[in-house]
């Protein structure tokens, strides 16, 4: 089911952006609107549909226009033309008490820098939203420590943001977002300020907790392999335009132009690619030797398994979390990934 759709959304930066609109409309060029009017593109005729439960990331280089549209999503900027239509209303009909409604209900956001409330401790920033909402405070104080734990600090509950590392921070503002329970997560380049080993142990966080949540989310990032690791299906900007959507495997495996092929050129497919994007469903199976068979989860990565079927002919039977089948990966499977060029 959809759960969020852009439709033909231009956002253009400027004194006069409507008058600017017909120019954009008819095919002028980022550069020669800003060379010409002084205005600049953000988005360009952007149009695209987000599932309900899924990770959808929007990833493009800086100026791309990655940020200026997840803040569409929830009115942080109104587009220059275009609607924006989350479960069925477009947002852009709300009124300033229903759009704060929206806000503490329906999206919460998690940032780049972390946007931590300085002089409230841990458990009083994960509780925020739910102080906000009028939420009693045994209950949110309950909630928040459940999702404390979630993240993995325990124990750090009662500590201040000053006395936490810049991984834990961003910890913080992860547990807060999911203790307000909103249906739809944004999170904008937010892991982009964290050192790698702790990136990726966010990034791994996150899946694990994407596994068991179902969340609609909206990942921003300017990193390929961070979007591949995460991404249900991503969305490329360039200069303000959507050049390809698709899953991490279509991203790779058919590059819609040379801007992305720049991208994936260099891409190790086995660290971003998941069991269950490269899986044949199993009602499509037949043959398969179940005495040659290993189990893998559907959201590991094939580096993570590679090693036990490489030089073999062991097939993967991939389940979900609860141990139901989901599929097959023969070495068939294998083989067309890794070196299709």
């Amino acid at each position: 089911m959809t759960k969020i759709e852009i439709n033909n959304v231009y956002k253009i930066f400027g004194s006069n952006p409507k008058s600017i609109l017909p120019m954009v409309k008819d095919g002028a060029s980022k550069e020669e609107i800003l060379d010409k009017t002084g205005h600049t593109v953000g988005l360009d005729n952007v149009s695209l549909k987000i599932e309900e439960g899924e990770t959808f990331v929007c990833m493009g280089l800086s100026g791309s226009g990655k940020s200026t549209l997840i803040r569409h999503l929830n009115r942080l900027i109104d587009p220059t033309d275009g609607e924006i239509i989350v479960e069925g209303t477009n947002v852009m009909n709300l009124n300033k008490q229903q759009l704060i409604e929206f806000r503490r209900h329906k999206m919460s956001m998690v940032f780049q820098r972390f946007g931590l409330f300085p002089h409230r401790t841990v458990m009083d920033n994960v509780g925020y939203g739910l102080e906000m909402q009028g939420v009693a405070e045994t209950e949110r104080k309950k909630t928040a420590m459940e999702k404390i734990e979630a993240v993995g600090l325990s124990g750090f509950e009662n500590q201040y943001p000053a006395q936490l590392s810049g991984g834990m921070q961003q910890r913080v503002g992860l547990a807060r977002a999911l203790a307000n329970d909103t249906d739809i997560m944004l999170m904008d380049e937010a892991f982009s300020a964290l050192d790698p080993l702790i990136r990726s142990d966010m990034q791994k966080q996150l899946i694990d907790l994407q596994s068991e949540l179902k969340k609609t989310i909206v990942f921003i990032t300017h990193d390929l392999d961070e979007s591949l690791r995460l991404g249900d299906h991503i969305g490329i900007l360039n200069h303000g335009k959507l050049v390809q959507v698709g899953t991490p495997f279509d991203i790779i495996m058919n590059p819609a132009d040379d801007y992305v092929k720049a991208f994936v050129k260099d891409v190790n497919r086995t660290k971003v690619i998941k069991a269950k994007t490269i899986m044949i469903p199993k009602e499509n199976v037949n043959g398969i030797d179940k005495n040659n068979i290993i189990k893998v989860k559907e959201d590991q990565f094939i580096e993570e398994f590679l090693p036990q079927v490489v030089g073999t002919n062991t097939s993967c039977e991939v389940v979900d979390k609860s141990g139901n089948i989901k599929g097959y990966i023969t070495k068939k499977e294998l083989q067309k990934t890794l070196t299709k060029s």
